[in-house]
């Protein structure tokens, strides 16, 4: 089980190769928001997400002789893209499984920085048993998405970041909210922020229609999601919390928090005009929450983990086209 000692060694082991992103802040989203907003842009990170950290963090863990027969994934597109950069860094062979509705970027990326990319139908197949049984066949060390204890670690490096930075501005109590698929990210945050800055409390951020975490939350036990596409956020579009991180999250977090499309649409296009920084949907939710749904959060400063910007050029300029001007 992740602890914050993991998530301290992960974090030793990263330094040098991820980036500290920085708290961006702008009067602009204040006003919009009705309060202090402080966005931490992983987007800024290497490959484009905060998967990044949660890739290094497993990898470097594996023995010589497990990189040296590889590592299979299973990935939209930004665990995909951190775990082929760290293989190869590393010295593993990396293979990613990709659903074919991805972002073309996402799949081209990930191809580009060495990996083997297997697609696969979303709406038919399971990742789970080709990733399994790929894993099976060739020998190689599954590094899952969420549901694993060195990732979610590596993921908590980011807490323990903001832990420091809202130290430094001042913030001793606020709302962190955080984009949520399967939950690794806003587990690791959970867990860094109840050792480093227990008056910080992580909330998950999930697109309407794919609110599993949250519904899961209030039932206080796991509901999955009735369909697994219709959503412009497909890094965080998964079928139910994770078995290892909705334990962390029932016992951590604050409640959900649901944003549309269309308000992702407008949270990048605000990204975009007030911090001068690129978000894809999925790395958009919970800037949306704080901006649209200020009644949802709690005290006078929010802090906004935007979590990715991998989106393709048709979205992005959607988003500017219909919201950019201000």
């Amino acid at each position: 089980m992740t602890d914050i000692t993991m998530i301290e060694a992960a974090a030793a082991r990263l330094e040098g190769h991820v980036r500290r992103t920085p708290l961006l802040s702008s009067p602009f989203l204040d006003r919009l928001a009705g309060r202090r907003v402080l966005v931490k842009p992983e987007c800024l990170q290497h490959t484009g997400s905060f998967k990044a950290r949660g890739g290094w963090a497993a990898i470097s863990a594996l023995d010589a002789a497990a990189r040296r027969a590889g590592v299979i994934a299973y990935s939209s597109g930004n665990h995909a893209q951190g775990v082929a950069r760290a293989a190869a860094a590393l010295g593993a062979p990396a293979v990613i499984v990709m659903p074919s509705d991805a972002p073309r970027l996402k799949i081209e990326n990930t191809r580009a920085l060495g990996a083997e990319v297997v697609l696969y139908d979303r709406a038919r197949d399971s990742r789970e048993e080709i990733g399994d049984q790929l894993a099976a066949d060739r020998g190689l060390t599954l590094i899952k998405p969420y549901d694993e204890p060195e990732v979610i670690a590596g993921q908590g490096t980011c807490g323990l970041e903001i832990a420091e930075q809202a130290a430094a501005a001042g913030v001793t109590e606020a709302d962190v909210l955080v984009c949520c698929g399967g939950g690794g990210l806003t587990a690791g945050i959970a867990l860094a922020l109840e050792a480093r800055a227990p008056g910080l409390r992580a909330r998950p951020c999930e697109p309407e229609g794919f609110d599993d975490t949250a519904r899961s939350l209030a039932a206080g036990r796991v509901l999955g999601n009735d369909r697994l596409t219709g959503s412009i956020c497909d890094a965080i579009m998964t079928p139910e919390p994770g078995q290892l991180t909705f334990p962390i999250l029932r016992k951590l977090c604050g409640p959900g928090i649901v944003a549309s499309d269309e308000d992702c649409l407008r949270a990048m296009a605000q990204a975009f005009l007030r911090l001068k920084i690129v978000l894809e949907p999925g790395g958009a939710v919970a800037l949306a929450a704080a901006l649209f749904q200020p009644d949802a959060v709690a005290g006078d400063t929010v802090i906004v983990v935007a979590t990715g910007g991998n989106t393709d050029a048709a979205t992005y300029t959607a988003a500017l086209e219909r919201f950019g001007a201000g």
